[in-house]
């Protein structure tokens, strides 16, 4: 039943003791396979470049606002802005298997509303379609939703970015619609698809993500037996 105040006028529901949240720190976020380090340009920089340039062309950088790299120099100082900012803070995706740099996520952040982003994915070949991918995300979200206690985590990308939708959908958000002409970049128009997950939605998809992510969810060619849809919807 809708809320109503006293001029009858809809409302919406009570948000009970609610202050605003901390921000993330500047820590590391640890799981299995991989572990989430803030960048930091001295470590990071030279294996990032050469993830990326893995890569046989730029086409994973067009929906980005940056990019592609073709020089290290120039990654390098977009990677020292990145590195200095706060809000987005800009994490390093490390393969514990070898220590390697391979991508970078980053969350863009509203305390007084409980609100993360996270944006920018910056997957190189060396993470695509990897369960290290997937514990990224995963590790993100147990940040955002377990310590820091936000209500909403957002995803958003080019409308016309197809493999970004897609994945997004794969991780549990939902779509929530299209803003037309949100953003002008690359000297282009960007209608900007919206998906969440809030803190409601959490519970389930946390534990479809740690069963995806369990050694028996694959087979011994590391196929995996049942996806992330299959999960929730068990």
């Amino acid at each position: 039943m809708t809320r109503t105040n006293e001029y009858q006028q809809p409302i919406g529901e009570a948000v009970q003791d609610w202050t605003p949240r901390d921000k993330p720190a500047r820590s590391v976020i640890d799981g299995v396979h991989c572990r989430l380090e803030p960048v930091d340009v001295e470590r990071h920089a030279a294996d990032l470049f050469e993830a990326y340039n893995a890569a046989t062309d730029g086409s994973d950088w067009t929906y980005l606002f940056v990019g592609p790299f073709t020089d290290f120099d120039t990654f390098k100082d977009y990677l020292s802005k990145a590195a200095a900012s706060h809000d987005p803070l800009h994490y390093t995706v490390i393969d514990t298997s070898n220590g390697k740099a391979v991508g970078t996520p980053l969350m863009r952040i509203e305390p007084v509303h409980g609100v993360i982003e996270v944006g920018s994915v910056t997957f190189s070949p060396l993470l695509k379609q990897t369960r290290i991918s997937t514990e990224a995300q995963y590790l993100l979200m147990r940040h955002v939703f377990d310590d820091l206690k936000y209500r909403r985590y957002e995803w958003k990308c080019d409308s016309l970015n197809a493999p970004s939708r897609k994945t997004a959908v794969r991780l549990g958000f939902e779509f929530e619609g299209i803003f037309r002409q949100a953003i002008v970049y690359k000297g282009r128009n960007r209608d900007t698809a919206w998906y969440a997950i809030i803190d409601r939605d959490w519970p389930c998809i946390k534990k479809a993500f740690e069963t995806w992510l369990a050694d028996d969810n694959f087979d011994a060619n590391g196929k995996q037996r049942a996806s992330l849809a299959q999960l929730r919807d068990a």
